[in-house]
């Protein structure tokens, strides 16, 4: 099969389309052919070696754990899905090598869920990491319920901009942070935007008196300053992107994968809830230049890679 592949850390540059044999069929996994694979942050902090203490590599590495795309054969432990079912996944093994960016990927059971049918591949293909890690963070972690005022990071990008759909969703106003051109992209989602910048917490403070009941940083530094000082006297505080917000009493989550959890976002993807906005879509053979997209970190929405299908 085509795939995407490094045989060592670095930068875009290491990213090669190479011929690799098609991944064996576990009994608990699941074989898909790859429609799309959304790009991620972790995806080139994992290709730069960031997460070698956390996840050790078997080289080559495929890079990529988001997937949509169409169940080939599934592994003889495996009654849930069969062949030509649709399904999107969390692909992420406690290792990096076998990743989505390639015609074909063997899935573990507990990271897929059925396609949303009202989204495309490339739309489904950006639900899975993003959406789990909203998914997660509001509901067990901040708790988030009706009327209270949550304050989103990052409210334009990937995570952030499902987080506010679902945030909302739950009977929330949401504060988002964003840069001025995305501003009216926020206000599409259900939110209040607020610039970055010097004075965040003032103006947080300006818009919420009282603080805000829970905050949600996915950016870390100075954003997670702000959002401590900007909470209200009972506030809670999650960061999937500082660790040091445990030093505000607050709570750092790694998302995981989660077969209920994702299949509920593909329902409320179904329902019109959560939408997924994908920026800029690139032919497998153009990852490189989707993964030096991605880390400039000025997205709106998802990055997508496509396979033919």
């Amino acid at each position: 099969m085509k795939a995407i592949s490094y045989a060592r850390y670095g930068g875009p540059e290491v990213l090669e389309l190479t011929e690799l044999p098609e991944p064996r069929v576990g009994p608990d996994s699941v074989l898909v052919k790859v429609r799309a694979a959304a790009v991620n942050p972790v995806d080139w902090k994992c290709r730069e070696g960031y997460l070698d203490q956390v996840l050790a590599p078997v080289f080559p590495v495929v890079p990529g754990w988001d997937v949509s795309g169409v169940v080939v054969r599934p592994g003889a432990a495996v009654p849930e899905f069969a062949a030509g079912d649709e399904v999107i996944g969390y692909v992420r093994e406690d290792f990096l090598s076998r990743g989505t960016f390639a015609e074909y990927v063997a899935a573990p059971v507990r990271a897929l869920a059925r396609k949303p049918r009202n989204l495309s591949f490339e739309e489904a293909a950006g639900l899975p990491l993003a959406g789990l890690t909203a998914y997660q963070v509001l509901h067990k972690v901040l708790r988030v319920k009706r009327d209270e005022t949550v304050l989103v990071h990052a409210a334009a990008g990937g995570v952030g901009s499902i987080a506010v759909q679902l945030a909302v969703h739950l009977g929330a106003r949401v504060l988002g942070t964003a840069s001025e051109r995305n501003h009216d992209f926020v206000r599409s989602l259900g939110g209040e935007p607020v610039a970055y910048g010097d004075g965040l917490a003032e103006r947080l403070r300006g818009l919420a008196p009282a603080g805000v009941d829970a905050a949600f940083d996915s950016v870390g530094g100075d954003a997670l300053k702000a959002s401590a000082a900007a909470l209200a006297s009972e506030g809670r505080l999650a960061s999937i992107a500082d660790p040091t917000v445990v030093e505000y009493s607050g709570s750092y989550w790694f998302v995981r994968p989660d077969p209920q959890d994702l299949g509920r976002l593909s329902e409320l993807a179904e329902q019109g809830v959560v939408s997924v906005h994908v920026s800029e879509t690139f032919p497998l053979e153009r990852a490189a230049d989707a993964h030096r997209l991605n880390q400039e970190g000025r997205t709106r929405g998802k990055i997508v890679v496509t396979v033919d299908g």
